[in-house]
């Protein structure tokens, strides 16, 4: 997998989570502060600009200010945006992704496309 696979693949994942917390929040009025983070994570993933600036911010909006949806962030994303979104993962996620990442690196070396979940299951238990 190559970096412009693994953009792919977690932006498809940002999506993901996106949509979900837009159909969670779409009963909220409009300018409640958590359904403007929705829509703000789900143009985040559509606009692909300033991705990391913006995507750290967002999260460490979600995890100080709504705590109760900070659980559905998926933890790939975190390692993703990487910076100050690490904070949010345990040393031994920290440690699994790195290992990912060197076998995905590894892959890419060899002109292959790494499974991540295939990968995932060898390195254990990662969402």
């Amino acid at each position: 997998m190559n970096d412009n696979q693994y953009l792919k693949h977690n932006l498809s994942v940002l999506e993901a989570f996106s949509a979900a917390l837009a159909t969670r929040t779409r009963d909220l009025p409009d300018g409640h502060p958590l359904h403007e983070l929705a829509r703000e994570f789900q143009a985040l993933g559509e606009a692909q600009t300033n991705l990391y600036p913006r995507g750290h911010a967002l999260v460490a909006r979600l995890f100080n200010t709504f705590t109760d949806f900070a659980p559905t962030f998926p933890r790939s994303l975190l390692w993703f945006f990487g910076g100050d979104c690490l904070h949010y993962l345990t040393d031994e996620e920290i440690s699994q992704f790195q290992q990912l990442d060197e076998l995905r690196l590894a892959a890419a070396e060899r002109g292959e496309v790494l499974d991540l979940e295939q990968a995932r299951a060898t390195t254990d238990t990662l969402h």
